[in-house]
């Protein structure tokens, strides 16, 4: 099983992120006609917090008893605003919309993970963790293009909030038509 944890987002939270994208995609389409990306589904818009890969059957009973505790991580308020492209620099591998509020809470529920995951030999990623929401991956950009596309990518453009109260244990179903999401636990935050 493909499994990693995330937050999950309301229904109205991803229409109005879906949107932002959609805008973004304009752009990209009309100041960098030659890239190539795969845009993420509205329906599977969500925050990775960290990616557990595949994971054997057996191991699921554990991961999910390690997770079964509150998180200290107060329940927090997220806002998503501007859009960005990882790499910072040279040709772009990802778009993603920003954080303008709760990044930090999302880098303390990351850190908490942390001695919950490690003893059963799930590693975070070499990278340092930087919340964002992921709503294209690019295939294939060239020279002017990629210096379009980061062109047009805006920094401060306000999209929507929500109330995080957990954190979700993820299965990734890959189809034809592309990943479907299913929640196979749920991580509460602490006390209110």
């Amino acid at each position: 099983m493909r499994l990693f944890i995330g937050i999950e987002l309301p229904d109205a939270l991803k229409r109005r992120a879906a949107a932002a994208a959609a805008r973004v995609r304009e752009r990209v389409e009309r100041t960098a006609p030659g890239a190539r990306l795969r845009w993420v589904e509205p329906s599977n818009l969500h925050i990775t917090i960290w990616f557990l890969g595949e994971v054997r059957e057996p191991r699921v009973e554990a991961l999910a008893a390690a997770l079964n505790t509150p998180l200290v991580v107060r329940p927090f308020r997220l806002r998503i605003a501007g859009a960005g492209a990882f790499p910072p620099s040279g040709p772009p591998r990802a778009i993603w919309l920003g954080l303008a509020a709760g990044d930090d809470a999302l880098l303390a529920v990351h850190t908490e993970l942390g001695p919950r995951l490690l003893p059963l030999g799930f590693e975070p990623e070499k990278r340092p963790f930087s919340p964002h929401l992921t709503i294209a991956r690019v295939k294939d950009v060239r020279g002017r293009d990629a210096a379009a596309m980061r062109r047009i990518l805006i920094a401060d453009d306000p999209v929507g909030e929500c109330d995080v109260r957990s954190a979700a244990l993820l299965l990734s179903r890959p189809t034809p038509a592309g990943s479907q999401y299913e929640r196979l636990a749920s991580i509460p935050l602490g006390l209110e």
